[in-house]
């Protein structure tokens, strides 16, 4: 599994005209991928970085601040544009095997005591952010 992370003020997901998902005060922004060969280590790896990657302000984590999350689903984030100019998403896992996982990082995170919105997974979806600092950390499972 793969995650972008990022240090927010605020941030919000659309579809449709409709907000789904929002957080209203500081936090993170959660872009969360998969790829073919995860599972519930990866599952496990990525949501317990999410949680305890002390990005927030005074080095505090999401779990150390009760800061909330917003998890969106990001196959793009396996997108492969070493060659040409067209990039190829081959590594990123198929909707019946990502969405699962994504929801597994959902509860995990939730399981651990977090305030968790999400996007619509499969949707064109509209994220709106601020991000604080800027703070944008590439997490690998």
């Amino acid at each position: 599994m793969r995650a972008v992370i990022q240090r927010v003020t605020r941030a919000s997901v659309t579809v449709g005209g409709e907000i789904v998902g929002k957080i209203d005060r500081p936090g993170l922004l959660a872009l969360v991928g998969a790829t073919h060969d995860d599972g519930p280590e990866q599952v496990a790896t990525i949501a317990r970085k999410i949680a305890e990657l002390r990005i927030l302000r005074d080095e505090r984590s999401a779990v150390d601040a009760g800061a909330p999350v917003l998890v969106v689903s990001q196959f793009t984030l396996y997108g492969d544009a070493r060659k040409g100019r067209r990039p190829t998403w081959s590594a990123a896992a198929p909707g019946p095997v990502a969405e699962p996982l994504v929801n597994a990082v959902v509860d995990d995170l939730r399981s651990r005591g977090l305030e968790v919105a999400t996007g619509r997974f499969g949707a064109d979806m509209a994220v709106d952010l601020v991000n604080d600092g800027p703070v944008t950390i590439l997490l690998d499972a």
